[in-house]
């Protein structure tokens, strides 16, 4: 029988912390639920998880911590956050802490579990070790080695989130030609909403940065159209 996959679930209303958890037990996920940050913290060395679900609003901390504390560490595991909150900025601030997803209650099921299958098959696609090693792509003085998500410079190495990795990865496919940025949202969020402009923005500042020690190289913003990487 397959090894089901582990989710970590930080929740603390008892009501919705167990009718999730239940769900997706019978969706076939094995699911640990938490109530606090600091006990979060200890079930993620205790099992491991494949993904973590964290609720914004905990009674020691939040969930925007807890990301931003494990991703010293783990910048693989992809992270789910499910909130309340919906301010554009509060938006922003989940992805900058870390994660790979923002889903706003109320919510139903049935997106969750989507969303979730979706991380899940991206995770995979990154850290699989049955996955075929390819050689690692040129970007000026960079290598960009795709699926791993690892950029390297001069012997330093930096390891990218999934959704950094893959965005990067699109960009090169059409290396000094627009990457329209509807195709992006569609591909990688499934929506071309506000709230997922909003989050691509932010990883394509962080891709700038990562890039800017080599001069040459370039990710262009084309006004209300798209981006290009150029090198």
């Amino acid at each position: 029988m397959a090894n089901l996959n582990k989710i970590l679930f930080a929740e603390d209303e008892p009501a919705l912390a167990e009718i999730v958890k239940e769900t997706l037990i019978l969706k076939g996920f094995d699911v640990t639920q938490s109530s606090t940050a600091s006990e979060t913290i200890s079930q993620y060395h205790k099992i491991k998880p494949d993904l973590l679900i964290l609720d914004v609003m905990l009674p020691d901390g939040d969930g925007f911590s807890i990301a931003k504390q494990l991703r010293q560490i783990d910048t693989q595991t992809p992270i789910l956050f499910l909130t309340s909150k919906s301010l554009p900025a509060d938006v922003v601030m989940g992805f900058e802490s870390g994660g790979n997803d923002y889903l706003k209650k109320p919510f139903s099921i049935e997106e969750l579990t989507v969303r979730i299958r979706a991380l899940l098959s991206q995770n995979r696609l990154i850290i699989n070790p049955q996955i075929e090693k390819r050689q690692p792509i040129a970007i000026g003085d960079y290598h960009f080695h795709y699926p791993e998500g690892i950029l390297t410079l001069a012997g330093n190495q930096r390891i990218l989130t999934n959704r950094e990795a893959e965005i990067l990865q699109m960009l090169l496919l059409n290396k000094n030609n627009m990457l329209d940025r509807n195709v992006i949202l569609n591909t990688l969020w499934s929506n071309n909403d506000y709230f997922s402009g909003r989050s691509l923005d932010v990883f394509i500042t962080k891709l700038r940065k990562y890039l800017k020690d080599d001069p040459s190289v370039f990710i262009i913003n084309i006004r209300g159209q798209g981006y290009k990487l150029i090198y």
